[in-house]
């Protein structure tokens, strides 16, 4: 595992290589709005932001970034990466429904729905994910860095928000070290990103 190699401004959250101008992150800003998470009150563009950081950060690539934006799209909602699938397996235009607007680059596109098949596999109510020995990591590179920036992120917020409160506190807990462990993020490195990102948000 890469350390933290940088050390943006608040101002400079997204990574030199994929600016704010990227069509994948126009297209998550356009999805999420103003929406916030019901019990933290955060912008749900915060973990597409936070995320960023980390990318930058293990030093992925444009490809995996401009992914990761694209990941709430298709990860609950199985008949859009459906239909995201179908148009990368026919060659269909890009420009065109059902991917218009959201992203120009089959590339990129396929490593969001291979994201959406790896993280799915491995979802916190599974009955049977006892350890990281249970989950399965991708094949693609860029996919495990997308799945690290994710799961610090969304464990700096479960610490910060929930944990200890909320009605699956120490299944989610589980979870968390689960998935940290097989993608080889250590508890020192997990420090450093989350007071990273917490010194950004000041």
């Amino acid at each position: 595992m890469a350390l933290l190699k940088v050390a943006p401004s608040a101002a400079d959250c997204h990574p030199r290589w994929m600016g704010a101008n990227a069509l994948e992150y126009r297209a998550i800003q356009a999805f999420y709005g103003q929406r916030r998470a019901r019990r933290s009150g955060i912008p749900y563009l915060h973990h597409i932001d936070e995320g960023l950081w980390v990318l930058r950060a293990l030093g992925a690539s444009e490809q995996a970034q401009r992914a990761y934006c694209l990941h709430p799209l298709v990860q609950d909602v199985d008949k859009r990466a459906a239909a995201w699938a179908q148009a990368l397996a026919t060659g269909a235009d890009l420009m065109s429904p059902p991917v218009e607007g959201v992203s120009d680059n089959p590339r990129v596109l396929a490593l969001a729905l291979n994201y959406q098949e790896t993280a799915n596999a491995a979802l916190s109510h599974r009955p049977d994910l006892k350890g990281p020995g249970d989950i399965a990591l991708s094949m693609e590179p860029a996919v495990n860095d997308m799945l690290r920036a994710d799961k610090v992120q969304n464990y700096k917020d479960f610490i910060r928000h929930h944990r200890g409160t909320h009605p699956r506190s120490a299944e989610l807990e589980r979870y968390f070290q689960a998935w940290l462990a097989r993608l080889e993020v250590s508890p020192e490195q997990v420090t450093r990103w989350h007071a990273a990102l917490d010194h950004l948000s000041r």
